[in-house]
């Protein structure tokens, strides 16, 4: 499965395998596994047998026959309570967690002030491509061919580490991701205005100024945005009586009934520091 997957780029051949099996909203992949599913008919046969031969002859025989015939194995099977799925894929989460490159993920993801249903949210209901799926888990993985990656995990020789970009900081994926000075002002700030988008038009079809319902991607603020109940501002300065500097917040929602004002900043940080 993992080759057919990797074959078609559903799968990074480096990337974590434990999360091919585990269900979506725990992060993985949600592929059945056949081994487990094997080794739970196998165990449900076993009980079945083992307890119907108290009441059936003919089934008291099949166990005392069957030494290591089939693999039920009956006549040295123990009745030993059957792993629950719960059990099975707290198994595999520690096998993941225990990897020290692929369990940096999922050590994120137990974070307290994470909502890990929310973050898992793009496997359980986004409708990506495969190949999107496939390529967004392995940058979660960091198996990505960064030169921190091909210098320290593949030990290739004659590598240099520093982003080819700026040239000043180590390229692992959180530095590409988050903190390379040169992407700061392009890449990032597009994903920043891109995320603030969504934000913006949910806000306003909530609150009834706009009655457009466009893809997010085709979507595009207004700077103003007002009804009888609401105004909704985006890029748009605050003056105030005392000059501040900072002044401007992505987007200011008004609740003119309540005379309530909600200043929303977007932010996108990183969450290792270029240190670690």
């Amino acid at each position: 499965m993992r080759t057919l997957l990797t074959r078609y780029r559903f799968h990074h051949h480096r990337a974590a395998k434990d999360r091919i099996a585990l269900p979506r909203q725990m992060g993985g992949r949600g592929l059945t596994d056949i081994t487990q599913l094997h080794d739970k008919q196998v165990r449900l046969l076993q009980t079945y047998f083992l307890n119907k031969q108290i009441t059936s002859p003919l089934h008291a025989a099949v166990v005392q026959a069957d030494g290591r015939y089939t693999p039920l194995d009956l006549l040295y099977a123990n009745e030993s309570e059957l792993a629950t799925d719960e059990e099975y894929t707290n198994k595999i989460k520690r096998q993941w967690s225990q990897k020290a490159l692929h369990g940096q993920h999922l050590y994120d993801l137990s974070q307290e002030h994470v909502d890990t249903e929310a973050s898992n949210k793009r496997l359980t209901s986004a409708d990506l491509f495969a190949e999107t799926e496939g390529f967004l888990t392995a940058i979660q993985d960091q198996v990505i061919l960064t030169r921190n990656y091909k210098k320290y995990i593949l030990k290739q020789p004659n590598i240099d580490e520093l982003c080819r970009r700026c040239g000043k900081e180590s390229e692992t994926i959180q530095h590409i991701t988050a903190a390379c000075e040169q992407l700061a002002p392009t890449e990032y700030l597009k994903r920043h205005a891109g995320l603030a988008k969504i934000i913006h038009q949910k806000l306003a079809e909530a609150a009834e100024l706009t009655e457009e319902k466009n893809s997010y991607y085709k979507y595009t603020p207004a700077i103003v945005l007002e009804n009888d109940n609401f105004k909704l501002y985006w890029n748009r300065s605050i003056l105030t009586d005392k000059t501040i500097p900072f002044n401007r917040p992505d987007i200011t929602f008004i609740n003119k009934k309540i005379k309530n004002t909600f200043q929303i900043d977007i932010a996108v940080p990183n969450t290792i520091s270029p240190k670690q």
